[in-house]
């Protein structure tokens, strides 16, 4: 899968900090939900682990597990059903490689990827030096251009040219994000969290990358970079500079998303020149109580598929 990549952006596997939650297993992400409309369950008994509601097709109830880590998955599937939604089908998608579902009659629907987690820790000198030398000297170019970059919190207005921007790339590319919607709410209910950096040169804006703060982690949420910006390597300058802005609030790391070789090769050479390292997830199940035993056996020889190697799939 990373044969393409040259030997110093090779991704080198990770355990993610425990202690540092998912963007979406947060305070701050259930707070956003709740503001547009989308109450979520909190389990306080399973580490307030976060259970959205959504509608598939329009009309069919499911309850969602996102990047939660599910140490106890019949306590989980227990918890749901005692909040009245035992006949409602459960998709979970963990954190870490979590086979055992399968035991509980929870088939796989697709198989693990990979994000990237950039280290935060340490000063500013021993940040720089977990760049990758590529990534580093397009980061020295970008540092003698001349350009000036600004800071501030997402302005609450649908018509920023970032969302423009990330809307006309996912038509483009084919995938869903966010609804702009749920990102102001993000903004509005959690001060101070969403952060917009920009790069000018003149009185252009050539770059600019939105993260999102949650506790003592953040998340790469939205970018976009112009073809000027490309040649000025704006891109590099702007991660650089959230980076080194995250650890200055306490952030210790910083989730980049999947990254996806096949599909975004460029991205995926950048984010893991960043110095990211992968962590696996543990890919996407489905669950429905009143089928669990009935699809045990077929969950079982299943299951396979969730434990696939770097080598197969990100």
């Amino acid at each position: 899968m990373f044969d393409f990549m040259p030997a110093d952006v090779m991704p080198r596997p990770i355990l993610r900090d425990e202690t540092i939650s998912a963007l979406p297993q947060t305070p701050e992400f259930a707070r956003a939900l709740a503001a547009t409309g989308k109450e979520p369950m909190v389990l306080s008994q399973l580490k307030d682990t976060v259970v959205m509601r959504r509608k598939l097709l329009g009309r069919i109830d499911v309850a969602m597990v996102n990047r939660a880590r599910i140490d106890k998955p019949l306590r989980l599937i227990e918890q749901i059903s005692e909040q009245g939604l035992h006949r409602t089908p459960v998709i979970l998608s963990p954190e870490t490689p979590t086979p055992a579902l399968a035991r509980h009659g929870a088939v796989p629907l697709v198989s693990p990827a990979y994000v990237g987690l950039v280290d935060l820790t340490g000063d500013h000198d021993q940040r720089r030096a977990r760049l990758h030398q590529k990534w580093r000297n397009r980061l020295v170019h970008a540092e003698r251009q001349g350009l000036r970059v600004t800071r501030q919190s997402l302005p609450q207005t649908p018509a920023h040219w970032l969302f423009a921007a990330d809307a006309a790339q996912q038509a483009r590319r084919g995938y869903r994000s966010w609804p702009v919607d749920l990102t102001l709410a993000y903004a509005r209910e959690n001060k101070g969290m969403a952060k917009v950096f920009e790069a000018h040169e003149g009185k252009d804006i050539v770059a600019g990358i939105l993260v999102l703060r949650h506790g003592r982690g953040a998340t790469y949420h939205i970018a976009h970079t112009t073809e000027r910006g490309k040649a000025l390597s704006a891109h590099n300058l702007l991660m650089w500079e959230a980076m080194n802005w995250l650890a200055k609030q306490g952030c210790e790391q910083l989730d980049l998303g999947v990254i996806n070789t096949e599909d975004a090769p460029g991205l995926a050479r950048f984010n893991l020149g960043s110095g990211a390292r992968l962590h696996q997830l543990g890919g996407t199940w489905a669950y429905w109580a009143p089928m669990g035993r009935l699809l045990r056996p077929i969950a079982a020889l299943d299951k396979r598929l969730m434990s696939t190697g770097i080598s197969g799939y990100c």
